[in-house]
């Protein structure tokens, strides 16, 4: 085993931290420090804090989220296909029309479920 086959590795490390610590650093040392009120006071979505931090939400943010998510990776899986669709063949089309029929029906399961009102 010899080390010096791993220099490279170490490079690479060393320049990442640089990347990332270097300019945290020449910000923190060149860039103004005039603190105030406004700066230093906790915010939240552009308005003070007024209640406890650990208060309910209502189940429907919740909903909304894991359904955006959902739906978001499903759509993300088309742009492979769509970049290989040629390639591919009439198989590969038509398991994918089936994939898409399986997200319209499920968006329409929940539209007319009202899972996706917000009352």
């Amino acid at each position: 085993m010899n080390l010096e086959n791993y220099f490279p590795v170490l490079l690479f490390i060393c320049v990442g931290i640089a990347i990332g610590v270097v300019p945290m650093f020449l910000g923190r040392v060149l860039g103004p420090h005039r603190p105030d009120s406004q700066k230093n006071s906790p915010y939240e979505c552009g308005f003070e804090a007024f209640e406890d931090a650990r208060m309910k939400f209502d189940v429907r943010y919740y909903l909304i989220a894991i359904l955006f998510i959902l739906f978001d990776l499903e759509t993300a899986l088309l742009f492979p296909w769509a970049a290989t669709a040629k390639e591919l063949g009439p198989q590969v089309f038509v398991s994918i029309f089936i994939f898409i029929l399986e997200l319209v029906l499920g968006l329409v399961y929940l539209w007319k479920k009202g899972a996706l009102e917000w009352e």
